[in-house]
């Protein structure tokens, strides 16, 4: 299966990103408010910057304690993006993933930012293709 039909499969496909100088604390209170796990940081909303996940923060939390709720995002945010194209397929994915130990993947062609996977998003796919394929299989061996 393809980014592309995982993208496609997706409730909501906006990407949720914020300007690099928005303070961590505005950041917590978004991702609490959306109920999502990471924020994209762009200064146009179409180029990634980088990225902030519900992670960093409370690990700089247990860091430096609640000062940390004043810097601002790009001071936190993971900058050597790891990404990925509408053409990736999801097992190359879920594989890059793992290694990196990360759960959100932006998806970016010609340099702007088109969606963003997740390790959930990823996994879904993976079993329903491999649903598929079992029944597929099954079929074969029954004869229909």
């Amino acid at each position: 299966m393809l980014v592309s039909q995982i993208l496609k499969s997706k409730s909501e496909d906006v990407v949720v990103t914020v300007p690099p100088g928005m303070l961590i604390s505005d950041a917590a209170k978004m991702l609490s408010e959306k109920r999502i796990g990471t924020l994209v940081i762009s200064a146009d909303g179409k180029k990634a910057m980088g990225i902030l996940s519900e992670r960093d923060i409370v690990r700089e939390l247990g860091n430096q304690g609640a000062a940390v709720l004043s810097l601002s995002v790009d001071k936190l945010m993971t900058s050597k993006l790891v990404t990925c194209s509408r053409d990736d397929r999801a097992d190359e994915i879920l594989q890059k993933m793992t290694e990196g130990r990360f759960r959100h993947m932006p998806v970016v062609e010609d340099g702007t930012l088109v969606g963003i996977v997740t390790l959930g998003d990823v996994v879904k796919a993976r079993l329903t293709e491999l649903s598929m394929e079992k029944n597929a299989l099954e079929g074969m061996i029954m004869g229909h």
